[in-house]
């Protein structure tokens, strides 16, 4: 099973069963956001949480197996055409040099780890309209001299 065929039966089995991405979160023993960035193809799971997920969904082995495969990260578009993930890019695009420049003053020269990272996606209710809050965490990796 292509990590595409496993995003499709996740997806349809999600829907069909009526449950949150919390939901399945939760049996897989993860967090919902890294739990739907494995579903959705762009990273793994383990057996155990794979498997778990799996029997809540009611899906059989080889979307475990397709779970547990390690991920070829590839983008098929270079500028995305969904509202939410252009606005995503639009934002770094923006505000990108911005968080470099005070990555840079109060670390030094260096980035921002996308392996040693956690995120975390909130709602926060406002009589003005509900804010999206959105928190990447991620270690400081500093360049190295030699």
């Amino acid at each position: 099973m292509t990590k595409s065929e496993m995003r499709d039966a996740i997806l349809a089995a999600k829907q069909g069963k009526g449950m949150t991405w919390e939901a399945i979160a939760a049996a897989a023993g993860l967090a919902p956001e890294y739990v739907v960035s494995a579903c959705l193809g762009m990273n793994h799971l383990d057996q155990v949480n794979a498997d778990a997920l799996v029997a809540a969904l009611d899906l059989d082995a080889t979307v475990s197996a397709a779970l547990q495969a390690f991920p070829n990260k590839k983008w098929d578009q270079i500028v995305p055409t969904d509202p939410v993930i252009y606005r995503l890019y639009e934002i770094v695009g923006v505000y990108g040099e911005t968080i470099k420049e005070i990555i840079h003053e109060k670390f030094g020269d260096g980035i921002m780890s996308a392996i040693d990272f956690s995120m975390n996606i909130d709602k926060q209710e406002n009589p003005a309209g509900d804010r999206v809050v959105i928190t990447l965490n991620g270690k400081f990796l500093p360049y190295k001299s030699w």
